[in-house]
């Protein structure tokens, strides 16, 4: 890298060692289940390993999603929270770079109208 190059620093730099090490761990539940199914265990016993996998992958998630958030805010990016049944009509197309959304879709009652306003057909 030259030095008028920067290195691009994320929500989750500082924490990447950890990071990496949840991700070696769970890289080592889903090689147990490849083992789990090449050996015909029982379904539940994968299943119960496939749903541990997923809830780590989520945690995981959750916590860069975390990193990224306030990463964000403390670069002075806007956070806006609102209800998005009734909300986003009310913000100018194009207004946001980006829009996190953390259980929307499953708690609106309209999720064809959030996905419509955030997504309109260009």
């Amino acid at each position: 890298m030259s030095k008028t190059e920067t290195t691009q620093v994320y929500g989750y730099t500082k924490d990447k060692d950890k990071l990496i090490k949840r991700l070696h761990r769970i890289e080592g539940q889903v090689r147990g289940i490849e083992r789990m199914v090449e050996d015909d265990r029982y379904c539940i016993d994968v299943l119960t390993q496939i749903s541990a996998v997923s809830t780590a992958l989520d945690s995981l998630a959750f916590k860069i999603l975390d990193a990224h958030v306030n990463h964000c805010v403390a670069r002075g990016l806007s956070v806006v929270q609102g209800d998005a049944d009734t909300d986003l009509s009310e913000y100018p197309s194009g207004v946001f770079d980006s829009v996190i959304l953390s259980q929307t879709i499953q708690a609106t009652r309209r999720p064809d109208y959030v996905l419509h306003e955030l997504l309109p057909m260009i």
